[in-house]
């Protein structure tokens, strides 16, 4: 992968990207997302953050290879430390770490109420997590899906100020999700709801299916079988 050519993964999250943004990519992994974005004229400015100097390198070199010094800024900073007021940053992406640590980085972010015109993320995990820190903090979701890409799921939010609630369902699955059911989603789940049953059948040969850990397996493949209509 590189700039020219992304990962499915990352080719949706910049499908997610405004014409004309002003970017900030934290966590940027060579800075590939935002300089293809610029290459391909998508995007006006972007500013790639990286919490250590060993990445902010990568992306240096990314920025020089294509050309991009003008546009592209390299930042070393923890999170959305590496925006500045006076960058004018509307769109912020944070793709490829776990969710808790993206709701670290947001609630860090937003210690002075900044608010960002668009937020595109995609945690690996505690996806729920995330939907829940958005609900809590003034965003609301105004699309997600779920991409397959090298044998693995991966979910994408994309989120916007305003107030919702979500109920328990939509935290875990995704109120855009569950209406729209895209079919990378649905294969996720099953794949869940199978490997619950697996863990739930040794389980069972163990004679174990009084122990909490069973009965929090039954209730988490109940509620993945409520959802896939199981």
């Amino acid at each position: 992968m590189d700039a020219l050519q992304l990962s499915r993964r990352l080719a949706t999250v910049a499908s997610y990207v405004p014409d004309g943004a002003r970017l900030a990519d934290i966590g940027s992994d060579h800075a590939y997302l935002p300089a293809n974005l610029l290459l391909n004229k998508r995007i006006s400015f972007a500013i790639a953050g990286e919490v250590a100097q060993g990445p902010l390198d990568n992306v240096q070199h990314e920025i020089n290879r294509h050309r991009l010094g003008d546009v592209l800024v390299p930042r070393l900073a923890d999170g959305l430390a590496a925006v500045q007021p006076e960058d004018l940053i509307d769109t912020v992406t944070i793709a490829g770490m776990g969710g808790r640590l993206i709701a670290q980085i947001l609630t860090a972010g937003h210690a002075d109420v900044q608010r960002y015109q668009r937020l595109i993320l995609q945690p690996n995990i505690d996806i729920d997590v995330v939907r829940t820190w958005l609900m809590d903090n003034g965003y609301q979701l105004t699309d997600e899906t779920v991409v397959a890409d090298d044998g693995h799921f991966y979910e994408i939010l994309v989120a916007v100020p305003g107030h919702v609630t979500y109920d328990k369902q939509a935290l875990q699955f995704g109120p855009y999700n569950l209406v729209n059911r895209p079919e990378a989603w649905l294969a996720k789940w099953q794949r869940e709801y199978e490997r619950i049953g697996v863990i739930m059948a040794k389980l069972a040969d163990a004679n174990k299916q009084d122990t909490p850990a069973y009965q929090e397996y039954q209730a988490m493949q109940r509620d993945i079988g409520e959802v896939l209509g199981e």
